[in-house]
């Protein structure tokens, strides 16, 4: 049986998007997972899997991304893995040129978002060579979705005729089984937060750091009607919470901030729309989570997230930092019943006929299949 091997910095990135692939690809395989433990959230059950703790720092540290690089290396050529596959900037610089040094003969790499496209000066230039790199480390690249393809091919990160989106992008698509409409959920939700059965809800569910544009939210949801609450539910990596109920001034009293949970669709369920104003996304996939739930979205104009939402169908785009419109924008759906309506019963339709998890976990292992020349 052939090894392979996922790498990544967070147990974050695993729990959200990896999982599905994981469990479906050790059918097949030899599966490890090389991920830095302990992480900021704990790692799900994996059973089948071998699970790999590395030291792969997030932000830019020399020393410790070259012994990090060093590590890998080894890893890999102990293992001997045919194929490895990395997700997120730091793992794909270091997997990619580790695994090109291990001689690993199928290196992959998936673009899930760039940080340079909000950086400016030196390190925009710094994180942009690094992506190049990555490109020509790598002997296949995906991204996913076919907007941030566009962009990056449009910026010179990747040729066209080596990057490939599965599907109609996403990670890991969505459960739709798992992520749904249920009252009984809704109502036990929204009685453990303190939230009345008629009044409205705006979902926030990622991580809070600025690049999110969790402050912009905050900014404008003091404006949104009156009997009005924000459920904010992720880890709060950039200590943001506080400034965001100054921000909501006596709004505060109507934010509810629930932390990192391993069930996302229950305050999906739980909600009325969707609010992710971020400022840079791969794909957005949140936005297809709630769509399943029969939740519109209102959500950033930018590549990645275009993909996941049709505006003015499954939901309602805005300009990127701009707080005044998306209050505008999510009052008008907030005060629609039949808009909402409308948009979030599209929004199930969408997700379930392009995004469904099946097809996403299907569509990585025939990749791999054909990359490693066996029937999948």
């Amino acid at each position: 049986m052939k090894r392979v091997c996922l790498v990544t910095t967070s147990p974050l990135i695993v729990n959200f998007f990896l999982v599905p692939h994981l469990l479906h690809l050790s059918r097949d395989y030899e599966v490890a997972l090389a991920v830095t433990l302990p992480g900021e959230v704990p790692l799900k059950p994996l059973p089948g899997i071998d699970v790999i703790p590395v030291k792969i720092s997030r932000r830019i540290e020399p020393w410790r991304d070259l012994t990090a690089l060093e590590s890998l290396r080894r890893l890999f050529r102990e293992r001997q893995f045919q194929l490895v596959h990395s997700f997120g900037p730091k793992a794909g610089l270091l997997t990619s040129t580790a695994g090109a040094a291990a001689r690993v003969g199928a290196r992959i790499h998936t673009f899930t978002g760039q940080i340079w496209t909000t950086r400016s000066g030196p390190m925009r230039a710094l994180l942009r060579t690094a992506d190049r790199w990555i490109e020509r480390m790598a002997t296949h690249i995906l991204t996913d979705s076919p907007s941030q393809r566009d962009f990056l091919v449009r910026e010179g990160i990747v040729r066209p005729e080596r990057c490939v989106v599965l599907g109609d992008g996403s990670l890991s698509g969505v459960d739709t089984e798992r992520f749904r409409p249920d009252p009984a959920v809704r109502a036990a939700v929204r009685a453990q937060l303190e939230i009345g059965e008629r009044a409205r809800v705006v979902a926030y569910v990622g991580r809070l750091i600025r690049d999110k544009g969790v402050l912009d939210l905050a900014r404008a949801f003091p404006s949104l009607p009156a009997d009005t609450f924000l459920v904010v539910v992720g880890p709060d990596e950039d200590g943001l919470a506080a400034r965001m109920r100054e921000l909501a001034g006596v709004a505060a009293s109507r934010m509810r901030f629930a932390g990192y949970t391993n069930e996302p669709e229950r305050f999906l369920a739980a909600s009325d729309v969707l609010c992710l104003p971020s400022y840079r996304e791969g794909f957005g996939t949140v936005i297809i989570e709630a769509a399943a739930a029969c939740v519109p979205a209102v959500a950033s104009r930018i590549y990645g997230v275009t993909d996941a939402l049709v505006d003015g169908e499954t939901g309602v785009l805005f300009s990127p930092g701009d707080a005044v419109e998306l209050a505008r924008v999510l009052g008008g759906i907030l005060e629609d019943d039949a808009l909402r309506g409308r948009l979030g019963a599209a929004a199930r339709r969408r997700a379930i006929e392009h995004f469904a998890q099946a097809r996403m976990t299907h569509e990585l292992a025939a990749l791999y299949a054909r990359i490693l020349g066996a029937a999948p």
